[in-house]
Parts: structure tokens; sequence; C-alpha cells
């Protein structure tokens, strides 16, 4: 149920949470371009399962309902924070520490400061507020599946724009995610420099050009 999806939201407020921000993040898997992370703070104490009676995490929706939701999650919530880490960095430290570095940038660029942060999976230190990381945390949390979106609209249009820039890798359909039409390009035409140089495909690819 869509309702069951605001109970930690609901239970946080009881507790006097005001400022809660769910944090999530896409481009782990990709061979190609950033990794995103967004941080949604919704206003308490409102019947927001009423306003958003299809919200759910952003894998369950088709891209259509992406767009609608991501403009209907911008116009209710406090505060919005996108945080974007480049393949440069991913390459330089891993996926891992590039991902929580999205999710800090995410969180500082928030306009209203927490009071508490709810994660999808992921912990990260260091933060002046509470922080709470939730196994299928966008599944289960509203405002981290707001999050979700917010993050996958994000990036999909980025990689749409980079298509124009690095033609001939199909980014525009498979947002750099490892597809057949992708690994075939790959192939045939070795790396661009939106590539992930430490994912292996890529470095397979990239060594089988020189």
């Amino acid at each position: 149920m869509t309702e069951d999806l605001w109970r930690y939201e609901l239970k946080l407020q009881a507790d006097g949470v005001v400022h809660l921000a769910g944090v999530d993040e896409v481009g782990r898997g990709p061979l190609a371009g950033p990794v995103v992370a967004a941080a949604v703070i919704f206003p308490p104490a409102k019947r927001w399962h009423e306003v958003f009676p299809t919200l759910r995490e952003s894998k369950q929706l088709t891209a259509r309902q992406r767009e609608e939701l991501y403009e209907m999650i911008c116009q209710a919530a406090v505060a919005v924070g996108i945080g974007e880490v480049d393949v440069e960095y991913i390459d330089k430290y891993n996926i891992l520490q590039a991902t929580r570095a999205a999710m800090r940038q995410a969180i500082l660029k928030l306009k209203v400061v927490p009071d508490y942060v709810l994660i999808d999976a992921v912990w990260i230190e260091g933060l002046s507020c509470p922080v709470e990381a939730i196994t299928h945390g966008d599944k289960r949390c509203a405002s981290i599946a707001a999050a979700s979106i917010i993050a996958k609209v994000y990036r999909d249009r980025l990689m749409v724009k980079w298509d124009q820039t690095y033609p001939g890798y199909g980014f525009a359909r498979n947002k750099g995610y490892g597809t057949p039409e992708h690994l075939a390009a790959l192939t045939r035409l070795g790396p661009c420099p939106l590539h992930r140089f430490s994912f292996k495909p890529v470095r397979l690819a990239q060594e089988a050009m020189n």
C-alpha cells in the first residue's frame, strides 16, 4: 500500500523530526556516465500518500511516470539537492566511494539543513544530523523513493545530452548500461571519455583497440 511507504516519515515526525531527508543514487552499474544522487525533504504533517498515490521507487515506474513525478516532487518538496560525480572520480576511488561522495553532495546542496537523513543502504559518516541506512530503502521509504526518481530523471537527461557528444553508443537509449548494443559499440568504436575505464568491459575494449 502507498500509505505504508510513508511509515518512516510518520514515525519520525511523531518523534519531533521536522526536516527529514531521503537520499538515493542512480548509476552505480553503468559502463559510462556519472553516478548521481538526490536528496529530498518533504514538508511534514501532510497526507502525502493521497498527493502521491503512484509514488514508488524509480525502477517500478515508466519513463513518463518518472517525468511526471519528478515535476510533482520538485514542486512539493521543501528542498531538493542533487550530487553528481564524474567518471574520473569513479575510476580513481571506485564506485562505492563515488556513490558516497554523490550522496554527500546531494545532502549538502539542500537549501534546508535536515534534522534526520534516511539513505538507501549506504552509510555516510560525518553529517551534522542522525543518519539511518535502510536496506531496500527505495522500496520501503517514500522520501528515498522520491530521491530515486529525482536522481534517475536527472541522470537520464544527462545521458541523452551526452549521446549528442558521443554518438554511436546509444547513450540516449541505454543510459550507459552494458546492453548488447552498447557492448557491440564498445567493440567497434572503443571507449570514449565518458566511459569508466575501471570497469572490466571498458578496460577490455580499450586493450583490444591497442
